[in-house]
């Protein structure tokens, strides 16, 4: 059984990996990263915590403004995305993709700082495995970990933890967090369904690794002091934060999994050398995929309270940086609708259950006042009333509703209602259930975080992280 990976072991595995800079000289459409500008600090920051709001463009942080603001106060207050606004972000993928990337190919070149293709997980263009700054900061002797509403193997952490030619491949990266050896101190997120399989227990591998293993939030409070940990908490992703037991379940994971991470530094025989963290807010993509604003901007609340949690972190520990950024922008989210100059958010702001909830309870249960006033937590009108009747009855599908297997027609048709209500109460528009190719925002706060400003592309994030790391490249 592998254990967690040596230095040693892990310096000869990144020795198999694509050198950097090799890499970027034998891909000539690749961008150079742009820090030859920045003098390497002489102090290097102690903790390093990357932050990525999957999907979030920069309408999602504005649209989250006007979501958070006091409707008692004359002025639109501020947000912890507004406090740490330091530029924006380029994240095309290596050019035989095009222009728009997926969540793989801008993980990877977050993670990495080489773009590669669609659907590629922490490998070049030519499928060689590329190392990743999670990997080196665990060579340099930091603890590591992973925190994510996803299933932990899903593309972004992936794209830190593993290398593989598909992003499809969930059983296959699941198994090589084991294989490969264990690059992680702490694993917090969704999976069951990849690691407690029939043809193989991932969990109980992980176990006899010496791992403390929990299915619970509860689990959370009372994590041991000298162990590694793995949560898995769902069988794929997290329930959407509306419907979940905690609704800040992402702030939850991170608070403990920092105070862990400190804690197994004070416990181990090694120096203190500090940690890296990765923290994904996952679903705000797929919400977005899914044209869903109320869901979308509930996923942005979690992600913000996290924010909040980290500028408390980094005021007691200011030798800690922190990144946040997107991956990419999703579903072409507007401010406004169909030339009227508004965006409403009392509706938003009042919801207490996700549009799927909502759904499945309409298509099993009678569509009529009182139970639609309890379900949006406001009062429909005859005409919306009508909608989801219709919606029920007569049944519209196409190709690009959401569904998932278990759902019926009556529930995918009166999904895409639900979201027709909050769009036209909102005054919310969009245009695509996919990616879009617009630069994202970048926030910066902490030790460092001046070297973040102004415009970048994803790979230079990557780069900077990896010189903060003490990593010399050649570019």
């Amino acid at each position: 059984m592998k254990l967690f990976l040596s230095a040693i072991s892990l310096s000869l595995l990144c020795l198999s990996c694509a050198n950097t800079g090799q890499v970027i000289d034998n891909i000539p459409e690749q961008k150079t990263a742009t820090i030859a500008s920045h003098t390497v600090p002489t102090t290097l920051p102690k903790n390093i915590i990357m932050v990525i709001g999957d999907g979030m463009g920069p309408a999602y942080t504005s649209a989250y403004r006007y979501f958070s603001d006091n409707p008692n106060t004359a002025v639109v207050e501020e947000t912890v995305f507004d406090r740490h606004l330091s530029g924006l972000s380029s994240t095309y993928p290596a050019l035989i993709s095009g222009v728009v990337t997926d969540s793989a190919a801008s993980a990877t070149a977050l993670s990495t700082g080489i773009k590669s293709y669609n659907g590629a997980i922490g490998v070049d263009v030519n499928k060689k495995e590329i190392q990743t700054v999670l990997e080196w900061a665990k060579i340099k002797g930091k603890k590591t970990g992973v925190i994510v509403t996803s299933q932990i193997n899903h593309a972004t952490p992936a794209s830190y933890l593993a290398h593989n030619e598909s992003r499809k491949n969930y059983n296959e990266i699941a198994d090589s967090y084991i294989d490969d050896g264990i690059k992680a101190d702490i694993y917090l997120g969704g999976g069951w369904k990849y690691f407690i399989r029939e043809d193989r227990n991932l969990v109980n591998e992980f176990k006899q690794a010496g791992f403390h293993y929990i299915d619970n939030y509860q689990g959370l409070e009372s994590l041991p002091n000298n162990k590694p940990v793995l949560g898995l908490f769902a069988d794929v992703g997290l329930p959407w934060s509306l419907d979940d037991t905690n609704k800040h379940r992402l702030s939850s994971m991170a608070k403990a999994g920092l105070h862990h991470l400190i804690n197994l530094q004070h416990t181990d025989d090694q120096a203190d050398n500090g940690f890296f963290m990765l923290i994904e807010g996952s679903q705000i993509d797929w919400a977005a995929h899914g044209n869903n604003i109320s869901d979308a901007m509930a996923e942005m609340d979690d992600l913000a309270k996290t924010l909040e949690y980290l500028e408390h972190f980094v005021k007691h520990n200011p030798n800690t940086l922190v990144i946040v950024t997107a991956d990419h922008s999703t579903g072409g989210f507007t401010i406004g609708a169909d030339g009227e100059y508004k965006w409403a958010t009392e509706k938003l702001r009042t919801m207490k259950h996700s549009v799927n909830y909502i759904a499945k309870e309409l298509a099993t249960n009678k569509i009529n006042a009182s139970n639609t006033t309890s379900l949006f937590n406001f009062e429909l009108s005859q005409e919306e009333l009508n909608l989801l009747i219709e919606s029920k009855n007569t049944p519209k599908i196409n190709e690009n509703m959401y569904r998932s297997k278990s759902m019926s027609d009556s529930e995918v048709s009166l999904n895409n209602s639900v979201k027709e209500v909050m769009d036209i109460r909102s005054n919310t528009g969009w245009t695509t259930t996919g990616h879009t190719g617009v630069d994202v925002p970048v926030f910066a706060f902490g030790q460092h975080s001046e070297l973040f400003n102004g415009s970048q592309d994803n790979i230079d994030i990557a780069k900077k992280i990896f010189m903060l790391l003490g990593k010399k490249t050649s570019h």
